[in-house]
């Protein structure tokens, strides 16, 4: 009974597993609903009482999934430390503190450990497979997007000295990091609008930046692009962890990317 329960709870390749997954995935939707809804005060105040009992419900289930993870599993504390497992706590945890809360002045701090239960939206990406692979891509890319970062801070600070030797404070460029400031938001082609050069020269520069801004925003797009697409290359089957539920583990993998659990060798 115990390993059947696994099976259903943590693997994929069996039509209960994927029924079991699919209500999941519709129960986490219709949650995010809820707490969407209720921040809206005139629902809230007219399907309060009906808000609350669909909360506890869902409550209900996720912890009951939560407890029948950590039972069947092989090694529990692997998976309550794991990153699934710390979100799927988060996910049922807030409605339980309120109990400890009494009194009017705790309802304010009651409030804003309700807003933690948006935390299960981040269990869908359990169900989104291809999600692995865009971390894997960022991942692979971090080397190259950190580099490329601090070119941009250096050019940031370099231009942004620039234009505070040549606008002065008289156009608001009071500082070395007021000038950097509005150089990240100009380059970043948010534009403010809260300091605006007033020379011909510092507005022809303004509009180089405003065009570099369209270029350096290209850039770490195409790296995790070009490492998405390696992964895609290179990802000839996966299978799922046993242990914490994690999905699209690369064939030859030798441990679990969430968990650490060690993978036996599959035989050729």
């Amino acid at each position: 009974m115990k390993q059947k329960i696994h099976d259903i709870i943590f693997k994929t390749n069996t039509k209960e597993s994927l029924i079991f997954d699919l209500v999941l995935l519709i129960l986490i939707i219709i949650s995010v609903a809820l707490v969407m809804l209720e921040s809206v005060e005139s629902l809230n105040d007219k399907y309060e009482q009906l808000f609350d009992i669909a909360e506890w419900v869902i409550t209900s289930l996720f912890l009951t999934e939560y407890i029948l993870r950590i039972w069947t599993s092989n090694k529990p504390i692997k998976y309550i430390f794991s990153t699934l497992g710390i979100i799927d706590f988060l996910s049922v945890i807030p409605m339980f503190v309120s109990f400890f809360f009494v009194g009017t002045n705790a309802l304010l701090t009651l409030r804003a450990l309700r807003l933690l239960r948006v935390f299960r939206l981040l269990k869908l990406a359990r169900y989104i497979n291809e999600s692995n692979k865009l971390v894997a891509s960022l991942k692979a890319s971090k080397a190259k997007i950190s580099v490329f970062l601090l070119a941009v801070i250096v050019l940031c600070i370099v231009l942004g000295t620039i234009m505070y030797l040549i606008e002065g404070a008289e156009n608001g460029f009071t500082s070395i990091p007021r000038s950097v400031y509005w150089c990240i938001v100009t380059l970043t082609t948010v534009g403010f609008g809260d300091i605006a050069p007033g020379t011909p020269l510092g507005q022809f520069i303004a509009a180089l930046i405003m065009i570099l801004g369209y270029g350096i925003i290209a850039v770490p797009t195409g790296i995790v692009s070009a490492e998405y697409v390696q992964q895609s290359k290179t990802e000839a089957a996966s299978h799922c962890c046993d242990e914490c539920g994690a999905h699209k583990i690369t064939k030859h993998a030798a441990y679990c990317y969430v968990c650490g659990e060690a993978f036996e060798e599959d035989e050729e």
